[in-house]
């Protein structure tokens, strides 16, 4: 949650104009606003909504996210204009089309101890990391072909997506330097296979995704965790001929392993669970 606090001690007052336009966005269920918004509920030029933007911005009714993006305070945070947020709902509009992924999503689902600081935001378009209130917001482009797999989800009443459960495994597995390292991805794993992971859709996910490092990846986690995957035939038969890093996130060393295809440079021990 991101705290904001405006510079005014006490909000200005609003002209009839301006509270209208707060009451039809607020009551529409916005708490994240464009420029465009305000265009189109007041009937106004773009250049007057600038104008409307950065006027209630400064008597404290609204705070900039970005450019073009404004939080709506509402009349609860009272005079001095204190009021939280769900980082989640900032980042549905860092980029659009978008979804919560990566060590987010691990979060999301519980798949790991760890809260991360960051926010990562997965989209097919481009889109610029931000640091917005304090918080970093990590866009990672994908490709069309990578774009699926998400679930919309309810934050504080606003729809946003979140990439589902399987989804997120396959995601890790493609870039594990996004959710912590291998060992965050094994006890993901571990977690979901005992919350009933639809391993024969991981197993979909993956030849879709079609990212072979992602694949062996995952056969070797559920091989050494002990979790049967009804695939594993199927994409053990699929894999890549070169050999790819069990972890990226670690240096290139460690012996080959012909079985995955995959340069072990994690000791397994180091996968297991430890003694809580």
């Amino acid at each position: 949650m991101s705290i904001i606090e405006q510079s005014q001690n006490i909000r200005q007052g609003l002209s009839t104009r301006e509270s209208r336009l707060l009451a039809q966005l607020a009551g529409a269920g916005h708490q994240i606003i464009s420029v465009d918004d305000i265009e189109t509920t007041l009937g106004v030029p773009p250049n007057t909504a600038r104008e409307i933007a950065s006027r209630l911005t400064e008597k404290g009714w609204l705070d900039r996210l970005f450019p073009g993006r404004f939080l709506i305070i509402p009349l609860a945070a009272g005079e001095e204009g204190l009021y939280t947020t769900h980082e989640y709902l900032i980042a549905a509009h860092v980029a659009e089309p978008m979804y919560i992924g990566y060590y987010s999503a691990l979060s999301h689902h519980g798949l790991t101890e760890q809260v991360p600081r960051t926010v990562y935001v997965v989209t097919p378009t481009r889109a610029q990391s931000r640091e917005i209130h304090g918080v970093p917001y990590r866009v990672t482009t994908v490709t069309e072909r990578k774009f699926f797999g998400c679930e919309p989800t309810s934050i504080e009443g606003t729809t946003v997506q979140v990439s589902d459960l399987e989804k997120t495994l396959v995601d890790c597995a493609d870039h594990p330097e996004f959710c912590g390292g291998l060992r965050e991805l094994a006890t993901a794993i571990r977690t979901a296979d005992n919350r009933g992971c639809e391993w024969d859709t991981v197993g979909e996910y993956l030849e879709r995704l079609d990212n072979g490092a992602a694949t062996k990846r995952i056969v070797y986690l559920a091989d050494q965790l002990g979790i049967d995957h009804p695939a594993r035939k199927e994409l053990i038969a699929s894999f890549t001929s070169g050999y790819s890093l069990l972890d990226p996130t670690r240096p290139d060393t460690g012996s080959t392993d012909s079985t995955y295809r995959l340069r072990i440079n994690v000791e397994p021990a180091t996968l297991e669970p430890t003694e809580s």
